[in-house]
C-alpha cells in the first residue's frame, strides 16, 4: 500500500497534464487559434456582423444635429427621407476599416470620362477643373457649346477631393456620375500637383489653403452667371470648403454646399493617430502617399523644404514639420494644425451647409466634430452615421451604392426646389458685408439718437464734399434733361431737386440740441449707476453675513469683557 502511494507521488501533476493535452486532435488546437486569431480580428477591425444580424441588418438611425430655430431644417431637411431613416452596411463589409479599405483597393466606381480645362491663378499655379457635364452621361442629350453653356441654367456641383485625391478616385466618381445624371453639370477642383499637372508656381496647397477654391468658385460663377452653383468638400477638401465658407460668410456665390467626413480640427485628428496600433497604420499609410505626391514635384519642393527630413518621415505629423508648415510659414505644426482647423470659422457659414460624419470615422475621428458649433448655426445640419468609415457608407448586398452620396443628392434637389431658400441666400449674399472682415483699423464713429443714447456707426462716413460734387451733378444732369423731356418731367426733376436740397439741410443741427438730450442721459446712467452701487454693497452683505456675523459678536464680547475688566480695576 505505500508502495502505490510512493509511487502515484512520484508522478509530476504537470506530466499528466500534458499527457492529457496529447491526447486532444491537433486540429482542435488549430480550430481554437483560428477561432482567438477572429476574435481578435472582429475587435481589431471593429466589425459589427453580429449586431447588425441581431437586429435584422435594419440598420442604425441617422442623428441629426440642428439649430431648433432653423428654417434650413423645415423647409429642406424634413423633406429628406434618407437623413430620416437608416443606414445599413453592406454585411460582407461591416467594419469601419473594411469599408475604408474596400474604398481605396475596389472602390466599383462608375466609368466617368472629363473634359479638363486648365485654370491659371494669379500667383502663376495651375488648377486642374475636369468638368462632367450631364449631355456626356446621357447619350439623348444634345451637346453644348462653351457659348451655350455661360447663358445655361443647370445646377453646377463642385468638388473638393481630399488629401492626395483628385478626379480619379473611386468616390469622386461615384457622386460626379450620379449628380451627372441627374441633370447638373459638376466639375472636380484637383488640387495643385495632382491630377497629373505639375506645379508651376512656388505656392502649395494645404489644409486650410482656401484661395484656390475662393478664386475657382469666382471664376465658375463668372462663366456660368445664371446657374445656380453647389459644392462638395470630402475629408481634407471637407474641411478647405467649410473654413472657405466661415471666411468669407454671406459674400459666398453658392447656394448650397455638403462637408463629408471632415477633419474638422487637425490638431485633435493628429492625437488620434497616433493613439492606436491601427490609427498608426493608417497615419503610415497617408504618409507614404504624401511622400509620393512629394516626390512628383522633387525639383520644385525640395527647394523649399527639408528634402531629408521630409524623406525620412515615418508619420504625418513629421512630414508636416519638415514641408507642410515651412510652406504654410507656421512657427511650429501645431501652430499650423491650429490655423488649418475649420472649427473657428462654423459659425460664420452663412450659406445651407449639409455635414455628414461617421461615428466610427477611422481617420476623422468623432472627437472632433463640433457639436455645439453646427446647432448654434441655423445654416447648418449635422447627420452623424453610427458606421460608415472614411468616406465609405457602401450599402446594399453588392456595395454598389454609397449612402453618402445618394444623401447629398438629396439635400441638393429639396434645396434647390425651395424657393424660399434661394431668394433668402440671394439676398443674404447681395446685402450683407465678409463676416471676416477685420474691424481693428477701422476708425469708431458714432450716431446721436433722437433720445440722447449715442451708438457706434455701422457703415464708414460719407464725405461731405463728395457728397456735394455728387449732388451737383444729379442736379445739372437733371437740369440738362429738361431742355429734352416734357413739362411734367422737369417739374417732376425740380422737385426732386428740391428734396435733396432738404437732405442736404438736415444735418445742420445746433451743437445745443445734440449737447441737451446728451446730458440728460449722462444724469440717467449716473443715477442708475447710484443704486446699482447701493445694490450691490446690499449683496455682498447679505452673502458675507453667515461668515462674518459670528466673528463681529466674538470681537463685541472681547470688548465688552475688557471694558467690564477696566471698569473693576477701577
Amino acid at each position: 500500500m505505500d508502495c502505490g502511494t510512493s509511487a502515484a507521488a512520484s508522478v509530476s501533476p504537470y506530466d499528466q497534464l500534458f499527457r492529457a493535452l496529447s491526447l486532444i486532435p491537433f486540429s482542435h488546437y488549430f480550430l481554437a487559434a483560428f477561432l482567438m486569431f477572429l476574435t481578435f480580428l472582429y475587435n481589431f477591425l471593429e466589425i459589427h456582423f453580429l449586431h447588425d444580424l441581431l437586429t435584422g441588418f435594419k440598420g442604425d438611425s441617422v442623428a441629426l444635429t440642428y439649430n431648433s430655430c432653423s428654417d434650413l431644417y423645415q423647409l429642406v431637411a424634413a423633406k429628406c427621407q434618407l437623413l430620416h431613416g437608416r443606414y445599413c452596411p453592406t454585411p460582407w463589409i461591416s467594419s469601419p476599416h473594411l469599408q475604408t479599405a474596400f474604398l481605396s483597393f475596389f472602390g466599383r466606381a462608375p466609368q466617368v470620362t472629363y473634359r479638363r480645362h486648365l485654370f491659371s491663378t494669379p500667383d502663376g499655379g495651375t488648377i486642374a477643373l475636369d468638368w462632367l457635364l450631364h449631355s456626356d452621361v446621357v447619350e439623348s442629350a444634345s451637346q453644348m457649346t462653351d457659348a451655350a453653356l455661360k447663358d445655361d441654367k443647370t445646377p453646377v456641383l463642385i468638388v473638393i477631393p481630399g488629401l492626395t485625391s483628385d478626379s480619379a478616385s473611386s468616390y469622386v466618381k461615384h457622386l460626379v456620375f450620379r449628380m451627372a445624371r441627374r441633370g447638373w453639370n459638376v466639375v472636380v477642383s484637383n488640387h495643385r500637383g495632382l491630377g497629373g499637372v505639375s506645379i508651376t508656381s512656388g505656392c502649395f496647397y494645404n489644409g486650410g489653403w482656401t484661395e484656390d477654391i475662393r478664386k475657382v468658385v469666382e471664376h465658375i460663377h463668372c462663366q456660368h452667371p445664371e446657374a445656380p452653383i453647389f459644392a462638395v468638400g470630402t475629408s481634407l477638401g471637407a474641411n478647405i470648403l467649410v473654413k472657405y465658407l466661415g471666411e468669407d460668410g454671406a459674400n459666398v456665390p453658392l447656394v448650397g454646399a455638403a462637408a463629408v467626413c471632415s477633419p474638422w480640427d487637425l490638431l485633435i485628428c493628429d492625437r488620434f493617430l497616433n493613439r492606436k496600433l491601427v490609427q498608426k497604420v493608417y497615419d503610415r499609410i497617408l504618409t507614404v502617399g504624401l511622400q509620393g505626391y512629394a516626390q512628383l514635384h522633387q525639383s520644385i519642393m525640395s527647394c523649399f523644404v527639408d528634402w531629408e527630413g521630409l524623406q525620412k518621415s515615418n508619420s504625418v505629423r513629421e512630414f508636416d514639420n519638415h514641408s507642410t508648415r515651412i510652406l504654410a510659414k507656421c512657427e511650429t505644426v501645431d501652430t499650423y494644425y491650429r490655423r488649418a482647423s475649420s472649427v473657428p470659422y462654423v459659425q460664420n457659414v452663412s450659406v445651407p451647409l449639409l455635414c455628414i460624419s461617421a461615428l466610427d470615422d477611422p481617420v476623422a475621428t468623432r472627437e472632433a466634430i463640433p457639436w455645439d458649433e453646427c446647432r448654434a448655426n441655423k445654416n447648418i445640419i449635422l447627420a452623424t452615421a453610427t458606421h460608415g468609415g472614411h468616406l465609405g457608407f457602401y450599402e446594399g448586398l453588392t456595395a454598389a451604392s454609397v449612402w453618402w452620396v445618394r444623401a447629398v443628392d438629396e439635400f441638393f434637389s429639396v434645396l434647390l426646389s425651395c424657393p424660399v431658400m434661394n431668394r433668402r441666400n440671394k439676398e443674404q449674399r447681395s446685402s450683407t458685408l465678409p463676416v471676416m472682415e477685420s474691424s481693428i483699423d477701422q476708425e469708431p464713429f458714432v450716431t446721436v439718437k433722437e433720445d440722447g443714447m449715442v451708438t457706434t456707426a455701422g457703415n464708414e462716413p460719407r464725405d461731405t464734399a463728395q457728397e456735394d460734387m455728387d449732388t451737383e451733378h444729379i442736379v445739372q444732369h437733371g437740369k440738362d434733361e429738361d431742355t429734352v423731356l416734357d413739362e411734367g418731367t422737369s417739374h417732376g426733376s425740380e422737385h426732386k431737386t428740391s428734396s435733396e436740397n432738404d437732405l442736404m439741410q438736415q444735418p445742420e443741427q445746433s451743437t445745443e440740441d445734440m449737447i441737451v438730450p446728451i446730458g440728460r442721459r449722462i444724469d440717467q446712467l449716473a443715477q442708475q449707476s447710484r443704486q446699482s452701487i447701493w445694490l450691490l454693497a446690499y449683496i455682498a452683505i447679505a452673502t458675507t453675513w453667515p461668515l462674518l456675523g459670528p466673528a463681529l459678536l466674538v470681537l463685541k464680547r472681547r470688548f465688552k469683557n475688557r471694558g467690564l475688566a477696566r471698569f473693576f480695576r477701577q
